[in-house]
């Protein structure tokens, strides 16, 4: 039992799954943290841009 708990301990399959998910949050977080604003910004006139024609498409006169 105790070479089973070794090798268990030992086994790094998944590991790099994990590196990635901590790299991709920590990427995630600067952007957020930095240009959060922009971002921000840039979703807004996207949405807006996007009820306008989709208003238009549907003949919608708002």
């Amino acid at each position: 039992m105790n070479a089973s708990i070794r090798t268990f301990l030992k086994e790094e399959d998944g590991v790099t799954a994990l590196e990635y998910g901590l790299l991709a949050a920590m990427v995630a977080g600067a952007l957020v943290a930095f240009a959060g604003p922009q971002i921000r910004t840039f979703f807004e006139t996207l949405f807006t841009a996007l009820t306008e024609h989709l208003g238009t498409a549907l003949g919608s006169t708002e």
